[in-house]
């Protein structure tokens, strides 16, 4: 990488970024949600591992088996939202290093130390996770990720004959300015980090 993006780009992906709680009543296409994806995938994960799977929920029937899962907090955003979008990671994802690892036997790694398949796949998917909201803010969309779910009933609901596990929710949609919270404080830099 050789340029920076510009300042209207890091607003976009950062300095105006917010976590959205209500959305406006336009739809996110099939196509948008594929072009996110083609984005995310290109994001870097160790030994290109990319174990996160993602379930794009839109219809009216998915959220409603999502919605015992929620919390009372995030129940009416995210029934309201266009998309919802359970980040999983798969814990046999090690099963596909052959192809995407094709230079060495990444597999053997992770099926000799389950502790490391857990640990790796919960790592990076979650950082997929981040490669998900960005790809959503530099598409125009707005997001609204969360924690605040029964990861157990989201994965005995959407993934009992599948070796995926929930890691979180994203709310996808064009957000409404309306129902954004004020800006919270940050960490500054000297609060957060260490040069040593």
């Amino acid at each position: 990488m050789s340029e920076a993006v510009s300042q209207s780009a890091l607003n976009t992906l950062f300095y105006d970024a917010r976590t959205h709680n209500g959305w406006q009543e336009r739809p996110v296409s099939d196509a948008t949600l594929a072009e996110i994806y083609e984005l995310v995938k290109m994001g870097p994960t160790s030994a290109n591992c990319s174990p996160a799977r993602f379930v794009f929920i839109r219809s009216e029937e998915g959220k409603e088996r999502l919605r015992p899962a929620l919390s009372s907090g995030n129940l009416a955003k995210t029934l309201s939202a266009p998309v919802t979008a359970i980040v999983a990671w798969d814990a046999e994802f090690y099963e596909r290093l052959p192809e995407l690892f094709p230079h060495g036997d990444a597999r053997s790694w992770f099926t000799s130390s389950p502790e490391l398949a857990e640990e790796t796949a919960f790592r990076n998917s979650s950082m997929q996770a981040a490669y998900l909201i960005a790809a959503c803010r530099a598409l125009g969309l707005d997001t609204g990720p969360m924690s605040g779910f029964d990861r157990a009933l989201v994965d005995k609901t959407f993934f009992s004959d599948t070796p995926w596990r929930s890691n979180l929710l994203v709310n996808i949609g064009y957000g409404d300015p309306g129902k954004l919270f004020g800006r919270l404080p940050r960490l500054a830099f000297n609060d957060a980090c260490q040069l040593i």
